[in-house]
């Protein structure tokens, strides 16, 4: 679905690389771990040997070290495998991208190496059981004591928390400060104190770690603090904006997999005595299907390309966003619409698709959070 001639010959290798890999490694068992809300672990052990996790990350630290634009064609090509395990691999670099923003460089080698070299997991812990789009409402504390700091609260939806070996928790010295007062600081996850929740039972993205964590009294060394007291805001924000278009590329590749498996089955179903592909219907379906997707695939690679150019895309990657994730959503939901009452059968790929697309609405800040942030953008001129 991507234009090819706008590839160089090495974004060709990585992405066919990575597309081998997901006919190989993860379509063949997508939908059982779907089914089973299972972690696949030996899918994610392949990925990390192959060197299709810690993408963005600075290759003197073990990562990839792609651009933003290289990493898109690899997550479309794992979306349109399995979201959840797109998600999962794509929480790594969620987690390790405010440490590299904002950390010094003895804190990446001490925070970020290990992780990425050992194949381990880390996660980014903002969302809370209350402050969801209020990022600025957290009100876990965290409150100096010597040479530590102490940490309180709960959060919630974290993206492989029963798994990870670090978190990179956001946390409020003062809540009346709100955005001013929160600070963001590298926690390990076998940290006295730590409670793990149970795996949640989603609707969609079932094989994606997702849990809640609570955090009672936690001791956490004064060095683990990234940035200085007050700047976590600052940190997470220009994280999310690095992540969108990542995130944004996620729900392209769940479209390009619904468009697919709605060509191929058209072509094969027959009413009336001929196969429904040759009905204007369904014709115009896949006709506005396909050119929603490429708008948004275009609007993601736009926003990737001046993030990589050094260009602030805060509009533009939530622009991306937006669009990608209700594209997919409604691409989605027509691929269920062409396949009938099969496309609501799990015997067929659409409508978990479907379940998949959703969360992309919702998570790494939700279609109406996007578009404030796009009106905030364009009001300042």
């Amino acid at each position: 679905m991507t234009v090819a001639s706008e590839l160089t010959e090495e974004q060709e290798a990585l992405r066919s690389e990575v597309r081998k890999f997901v006919a190989k490694e993860i379509s063949p068992v997508a939908s059982k771990f779907d089914a089973s809300g299972e972690f696949p672990f030996e899918v994610f052990k392949k990925a990390h040997t192959l060197g299709f996790m810690n993408l963005t990350l600075p290759e003197k630290f073990g990562g990839m070290n792609l651009t933003l634009s290289d990493t898109c064609l690899v997550i479309e090509e794992l979306a349109s495998g399995c979201a959840g395990m797109a998600t999962s691999i794509l929480a790594n670099d969620l987690a390790l991208l405010p440490i590299h923003v904002g950390g010094s460089e003895a804190q990446k080698a001490q925070f970020i190496e290990p992780i990425v070299k050992s194949g381990k997991f880390a996660s980014f812990c903002l969302s809370e059981p209350s402050a969801g789009s209020d990022a600025g409402g957290i009100t876990t504390s965290i409150t100096k004591d010597g040479a530590d700091y102490i940490i309180n609260g709960a959060k919630q939806w974290i993206t492989n928390g029963g798994l990870a070996s670090q978190y990179t928790v956001f946390a409020t010295h003062d809540k009346s400060k709100k955005h001013k007062g929160i600070s963001c600081i590298v926690v390990p996850s076998d940290s006295k104190g730590i409670t793990k929740g149970h795996h949640e039972n989603k609707m969609g993205q079932r094989c994606s770690n997702t849990v809640a964590l609570t955090f009672d009294n936690v001791r956490v060394p004064a060095g683990n603090l990234i940035g200085t007291e007050g700047e976590g805001f600052s940190i997470a924000m220009k994280t999310l904006d690095l992540t969108r278009p990542l995130t944004a590329i996620l729900a392209v590749g769940i479209s390009r997999a619904a468009i697919e498996a709605s060509i191929n089955y058209s072509k094969d179903r027959k009413q009336f005595g001929a196969p429904i592909s040759s009905f204007q219907a369904v014709q115009f379906m896949l006709a506005d299907m396909a050119t929603e997707t490429e708008a948004a695939r275009l609007l993601t690679m736009k926003a990737a390309n001046m993030l990589d150019r050094g260009i602030n895309a805060t509009k533009m990657s939530s622009m991306a966003k937006r669009f990608a994730a209700d594209t997919a959503m409604k691409v989605t939901t027509d691929a269920v619409q062409i396949f009938g009452g099969y496309g609501y059968t799990k015997d067929y790929p659409v409508e978990k698709l479907m379940r998949d697309a959703k969360l992309l609405q919702i998570y790494e800040g939700t279609s109406q959070i996007q578009r404030l942030v796009i009106a905030r953008e364009l009001l300042k001129g």
